[in-house]
């Protein structure tokens, strides 16, 4: 069920969604760089505990979606696709909080969208600075879920992602955590939806992943079972 009709999206028409969690310093610097390459940012607040975040909320592009507590990346996510797709976005980018991703890299990924329904960065042509105990858990998921899916899957544990928003009205997760992400690319390829990867930069230092890597394979698993 390749969307390719919908492809030729105008650039009013798309978002950038953030899932943040603690991430008073870093948060401030990605939505000012994010917003030159997107129309609007939903960023979902996932129960941070290190500040209300005025300064941040003071952008006139960004809406603030607070969850109130600490639910896990996966309904921070769910809750922002919601958002997007009820304002009529129809390219929706993520992004992750803690400077790990360059937003510069979005026009890349916007672009593969005219090949593909769900567009993720891979991570893995230049591994310096990946910790290995994160190499081999993402080289495990992503060899399962390329056999589940059917689909060559690179780099399964990238959050830098470009979706068509037709593909997130047609699936549901149900996973709370970063196992959602997985999910999403088994449910859409399910749905017939294509997905393809574009390569960008890995960097690591600039703020500290909230990713384990040993509770990402558990979730992982379940997913896989699930499924």
């Amino acid at each position: 069920m390749s969307n390719s009709k919908d492809r030729n999206k105008s650039p009013g028409s798309v978002c950038a969604v953030i899932p943040f969690y603690n991430e008073k310093n870093t948060l401030s610097k990605l939505v000012e760089e994010t917003g030159n390459y997107v129309q609007f940012i939903f960023a979902v607040n996932d129960g941070s505990t290190d500040s209300d975040y005025q300064e941040e909320r003071k952008y006139s592009k960004v809406r603030f979606i607070d969850l109130g507590k600490n639910f896990g990346k996966g309904k921070a996510l769910s809750e922002g696709f919601e958002a997007a797709i009820s304002e009529g976005f129809k390219i929706i980018i993520t992004i992750d909080a803690d400077l790990q991703h360059d937003p510069e890299f979005i026009p890349k990924l916007i672009e593969g969208l005219n090949e593909y329904d769900v567009v993720v960065g891979n991570r893995l042509k230049n591994l310096t600075g990946m910790p290995l105990q994160r190499r081999l858990s993402n080289k495990l998921t992503s060899f399962f879920l390329s056999n589940k899916t059917g689909q060559q899957i690179i780099d399964s544990q990238c959050g830098f992602r470009a979706y068509s928003a037709q593909v997130l009205k047609e699936i549901q997760t149900v996973y709370y955590g970063f196992e959602a992400e997985s999910e999403i690319l088994i449910e859409a390829a399910r749905k017939g939806f294509k997905i393809g990867f574009v390569d960008v930069p890995t960097i690591y230092g600039a703020g500290k992943s909230k990713m384990r890597p040993v509770q990402a394979i558990i979730g992982f698993i379940k997913v896989i079972l699930k499924a």
